[in-house]
């Protein structure tokens, strides 16, 4: 249950996080068909655009600095506005230049508002409420996508880029000019360290938080791309994987909330982990390509469990830390951007089962850190 002064939070978060995914999934859907059809890209165009897209994500350790002039819960507001301009220039700009400019306007608006959700849930939801709030803001925003998927299938039938674009951007920005006039703060949340630091107690949320940033890039970059390459999936075949996992994160994720209060962050976490190197061996050795579709529908649903890690850090964390935190954080994620793909495309040349196989072995590591999870809660504890 979600206490009465937490409510006005929580509404407002998830206004935000649907005119975000409003705005988010119709740029995936239509940006690589907008690059080829009218901006003439080619395929490194479009590496370039989606490497360039990730640099925000490690610039988001910077949102700290823009706390000292503009309060969270505004900040959260104004990005995702933002985010909306960005979508909503994009069909106004086909070419390479211009989209890798909208890209940043767009992807400065999604990382920083993705900073702050997190940092907001943190600070106004308990220890049993932020697993629940966390579990249904990405319920919604699955449920979104499959909103979002379904009205571009129809409008492409009789709109251009040019109004699709704007349509799925004009939703972020009414959302963030809604959200900039509310005030769902109260008084008794713990003000916020407005600095950037690396504490040594902290160790363990940064590690888990670098590993599963690796393994999402893996994911991310590979795993779609094995699928069309070794097994001849099509369009419409990838198309129907992504409705069918974002039904069932719809219809997962809250349960996920519940299984972390229940089972404590150490236990999902393993199973995420333990999980995830069976999976990743699967991709290994599998020739089956019914096998590898079901491997990318259950990799797809244990990324969920990931926010375990989040609250894990809101269980160790000083009340003022959660911000500079959830900032650093975001950064530490984002680093493996900078490398994984391009590592990883020079082993896929060697043998793409390689790629894979590290994979498993990040989670096999990630398996073993998570073991010390209840003893650093227990070590907050004694000290608090």
């Amino acid at each position: 249950m979600i206490s009465d002064r937490s409510k006005r939070m929580y509404i407002f978060l998830l206004v935000l996080t649907l005119g975000a995914h409003v705005a988010f999934q119709g740029w995936r859907t239509l940006l690589n068909n907008f690059a080829v059809e009218v901006g003439g890209l080619d395929g490194l165009d479009i590496g370039v655009v989606q490497s360039l897209r990730e640099v925000p994500g490690f610039l988001a350790l910077l949102a700290v600095y823009v706390l000292l002039i503009i309060r969270e819960h505004r900040l959260a507001a104004l990005s995702v506005g933002v985010l909306g301009v960005g979508v909503a220039m994009t069909g106004f700009m086909p070419s390479v230049g211009g989209i890798i400019f909208a890209t940043l306007v767009m992807s400065f608006g999604f990382h920083y508002f993705e900073t702050m959700n997190q940092s907001l849930t943190l600070q106004y939801f308990g220890h049993t409420e932020a697993p629940l709030v966390l579990g249904r803001l990405r319920s919604f925003a699955a449920l979104t996508n499959i909103a979002v998927g379904g009205a571009i299938f129809v409008a492409a039938g009789f709109s251009d880029y040019k109004a699709m674009f704007v349509a799925a951007g004009a939703v972020a920005v009414l959302t963030g000019i809604w959200a900039f006039t509310q005030d769902p703060t109260h008084k008794e949340v713990a003000p916020q360290r407005k600095k950037l630091f690396l504490r040594k107690r902290y160790w363990l949320f940064y590690a888990l938080t670098f590993l599963s940033g690796a393994r999402r890039q893996i994911f991310v970059a590979f795993a779609v791309f094995l699928l069309v390459q070794k097994f001849d999936y099509s369009v419409r075949g990838i198309t129907v994987l992504f409705v069918l996992n974002n039904i069932i994160n719809w219809l997962v994720n809250p349960l996920i909330g519940k299984a972390v209060n229940r089972f404590g962050e150490r236990k999902v976490l393993s199973l995420e982990y333990g999980a995830l190197f069976l999976v990743f061996t699967a991709y290994a050795l599998t020739d089956n390509p019914w096998v590898a579709g079901a491997l990318y529908v259950l990799d797809n649903i244990f990324f969920n469990f990931a926010m375990a890690i989040r609250t894990f850090y809101q269980k160790i964390a000083d009340a003022g830390d959660i911000a500079s935190g959830m900032a650093m954080g975001f950064t530490i994620n984002h680093i493996a951007a900078v490398f994984i793909p391009a590592l990883g495309g020079l082993a896929w040349l060697a043998n793409y089962r390689a790629v894979f196989a590290g994979a498993a072995v990040m989670a096999l590591v990630s398996l073993a850190l998570v073991q010390c999870i209840d003893g650093q809660i227990a070590k907050k504890g004694a000290g608090s």
